[in-house]
């Protein structure tokens, strides 16, 4: 039966201005989920002034106050457990693991966010003017705009506002529109059933195609003071852009090429683990995933048999179904998008060891070897579970192909020495490595984010803190100033 939803402006459950609806679609049956509000402009404007009326109170209700609704929002979320994983599911088109991997996740972003409450502290600075107290403060910056994709919808879009509230903003999310739910109207309901008071948190919905209006109104509306957004380089380019013309700081995580770099020292059977989770999670579709696999010529040959042989193991198929490891893509756009890319590879010499081919939306894990770097199997992200293998002389080359990249995310490096892993990772053009780990890893309390064009700035941890707080100084005359004239 197809649900019908609302958007939550104010407190209130509420329809679009201009009475629109859209279909939300199951990306692996075709069947029709749900009837969501295809908001616009209208609709923003009143989010963000539900917002902003909220912010003084919130700014200024006591931290430990504002810490008991995100741990009772943490408490909700995971008695809800059963009913996510079915949304999720049917909507994202996430098999069990990567479902549940955010059903374990966002409770503790909700408390982590708790615990950095009294987090926002200043300091004493000492002054060489005579009889001056100088201090620093932090204090909320007013209306945050959150912005998130598609792919892994609750841990995305809760990241997106729960530090900013945490530090006493206010918020207005816009979730993608291949997933108003699962990114945004049921964390309405968790947050609404936690108590938190009406306009901290604003959830506008759009149907595909319509995003524009929502961000113009992001961007242009100077009740907004910052702006979160996770999603492509390209969108997050154009709103950096229009942004910049506003004076407006945004927080940009984007996309990434991740590179896992295997050397000859490696546990190759472990290796083959970690690239087959970090490439083959979720489809491929998240934006840390293991995109390119680097690896040492004196193994590869061992790496790749293991590769292709777990790769063709992985079942594919119905996301319900506990044993999937590979659902669907989110919509056909996607599926295109990659195949092109494939045939493109194909084309210029790359080989098929498995895979590249694809039933409905669900395509085949696929393991390319001989790619170049003029293909875009190499330059361009690839959100699907397609694995180019690129060999290498040496660990010094192993970087060079690693960092001959626009984005710069994530990285992963397989190596039994420590040490030389420790010096490779310092040599990598990513915002974040890991040794003896795929490339895939995130937590609450670190600070996420990447360099070059996968994005600025950082949304997790005490780094949440620089971005969506004011640092003010304050200063203080003990005794009159002595002034020259």
């Amino acid at each position: 039966m197809t649900r019908e939803y609302l958007m939550y402006i104010n407190g209130e459950w509420v329809g679009a201005a201009n009475g629109k609806t859209f279909d939300d679609y199951n990306p692996f049956t075709g069947e029709v989920l749900a009837k969501v509000p295809s908001g616009g402009r209208e609709d923003t404007k009143q989010a963000i002034a539900a917002a902003d009326a909220a912010f003084p109170d919130w700014s200024h209700t006591p931290p430990v106050e504002r810490a008991s609704y995100f741990l009772k929002a943490a408490d909700i979320l995971e008695k809800r457990q059963k009913e996510l994983l079915k949304i999720l599911n049917e909507e994202t088109g996430a098999a069990f693991g990567v479902a549940m991997f955010q059903l374990g996740f966002t409770p503790g972003l909700l408390r982590e966010a708790a615990a950095q409450m009294h987090g926002a502290i200043g300091e004493i600075i000492p002054a060489d003017l005579p009889g001056a107290f100088f201090m620093t403060v932090r204090q909320p910056v007013g209306v945050v705009a959150g912005i998130s994709p598609w792919n892994v919808p609750l841990i995305l879009s809760l990241r997106a506002f729960t530090f900013p509230l945490a530090y006493g903003n206010t918020t207005v999310l816009k979730p993608s529109a291949e997933t108003p739910v699962s990114g945004g109207l049921v964390i309405a309901e968790i947050f609404e059933e936690a108590g938190f008071p009406k306009g901290v948190l604003n959830v506008v919905t759009n149907a595909p195609g319509f995003s524009q209006e929502v961000g113009d109104e992001f961007v242009e509306n100077p009740k907004v003071r910052r702006i979160s957004f996770t999603g492509s380089t390209e969108t997050g380019r154009w709103l950096a852009e229009k942004a910049g013309r506003h004076l407006k700081r945004v927080a940009l995580e984007l996309g990434g090429s991740d590179p896992l770099i295997i050397l000859r020292d490696a546990d190759i059977g472990y290796a083959v683990n970690a690239a087959v989770f970090g490439r083959f999670l979720h489809q491929g579709q998240v934006c840390m995933s293991s995109k390119r696999v680097i690896v040492e010529k004196p193994v590869a040959q061992e790496f790749i048999n293991g590769f292709v042989k777990r790769a063709k193991s992985l079942k594919v198929g119905d996301p319900r179904q506990p044993d999937t490891v590979i659902g669907p893509l989110i919509n056909q756009w996607q599926l295109n998008t990659l195949k092109d890319q494939v045939e493109e590879a194909i084309s210029k010499g790359a080989k098929v060891l498995c895979g590249g081919k694809y039933e409905g939306l669900c395509y085949y894990p696929t393991v390319l070897t001989e790619v170049t770097a003029d293909m875009k199997v190499f330059s361009e992200e690839t959100f699907g579970p397609v694995a180019p293998v690129i060999i290498v002389q040496d660990a010094d080359e192993a970087v060079a192909v690693a960092n001959n990249s626009r984005y710069g995310l994530s990285a992963g490096i397989i190596t039994r020495d420590f040490e030389k892993g420790l010096g490779l990772a310092e040599r990598l053009e990513t915002g974040m490595v890991h040794i003896n780990d795929s490339s895939v890893l995130d937590e609450p309390q670190v600070p996420f984010g990447g360099i070059k064009e996968s994005g600025w700035g950082r949304l997790g941890g005490r780094a949440a803190l620089e971005e969506f707080t004011e640092l003010r100084w304050i200063t203080m005359q003990r005794t009159p100033r002595q002034y020259p004239f």
